[in-house]
């Protein structure tokens, strides 16, 4: 369509709408075994991310994934920087996970954030709370905040959700330059990221026991030189799983 309203049909609206959302769009945690009976039956599937992309939302996250991010992160205490309205936060703190949701509200005309979404930027946020866990959803492509990520010394794991495509979302030269994590790709946990069409992927940045506490800032006088290495997805753009 080149102009007018764009809308769900009845039963692909009622569907969608009992799938993946509580209430308007305020987002649940998916059932995968529901979503993979009911998705390839709905014949307005292809709307829905160049719908709810408007408010903000990239992908839904599925019980399965919330509940295995649970378990990485464990009793450590846990920050999500860029953290949109909350959802990823609230599905975690649902599991007994101690987390803190914080966003810059540079979206506040298209989120409604909540309040128990901290305004802070990223670098605030990691100097404020010392995390020991990181959690990001879909951060902004080519954003300036990952790399600060890197230089957090109480951060010792790094839980990235992102699309396989570099253009798409994260930062991929603050993945290459940082050298005190190594950096994991995990497919079964990318499979766990719905739809299936948002190409989503999950790495986890675990700290080396003998790097560094931190790293200087890229363009620093000291800067590391950058790495020769580099991780699969984000960091590849060609990069499909098999």
């Amino acid at each position: 369509m080149s102009q007018g309203p764009i809308r769900f049909g009845r039963v692909n609206g009622f569907v969608l709408q009992r799938l993946l959302f509580e209430r308007g769009l305020r987002r649940k945690p998916v059932s995968l075994v529901l979503f993979r009976a009911v998705w390839p039956l709905l014949s307005q599937r292809r709307l829905l991310l160049p719908l709810v992309m408007q408010q903000g939302i990239y992908c839904f996250y599925s019980r399965r994934l919330v509940r295995a991010i649970a378990r990485l992160v464990n009793d450590r205490s846990c920050l999500e920087i860029a953290a949109g309205d909350g959802t990823l936060s609230r599905f975690l703190r649902d599991e007994g996970v101690s987390i803190t949701a914080t966003d810059d509200f540079s979206w506040d005309h298209a989120i409604q954030f909540g309040g128990d979404v901290e305004r802070l930027d990223a670098r605030q946020a990691l100097r404020t709370h010392a995390p020991e866990v990181v959690v990001c959803s879909w951060p902004p492509p080519g954003n300036s905040f990952e790399k600060h990520v890197f230089n957090t010394p109480s951060v010792q794991l790094y839980i990235l959700l992102t699309s396989r495509h570099a253009y798409a979302a994260g930062n991929p030269d603050a993945y290459t330059a940082q050298r005190g994590f190594d950096v994991q790709h995990d497919p079964i946990l990318s499979r766990l990221i719905l739809p299936d069409n948002v190409d989503g992927a999950v790495y986890l940045f675990r700290r080396r026991p003998d790097a560094p506490a931190a790293l200087p800032h890229r363009g620093a006088e000291t800067a590391a030189p950058p790495c020769t290495k580099r991780p699969p997805g984000p960091l590849a753009p060609s990069h499909r799983e098999a």
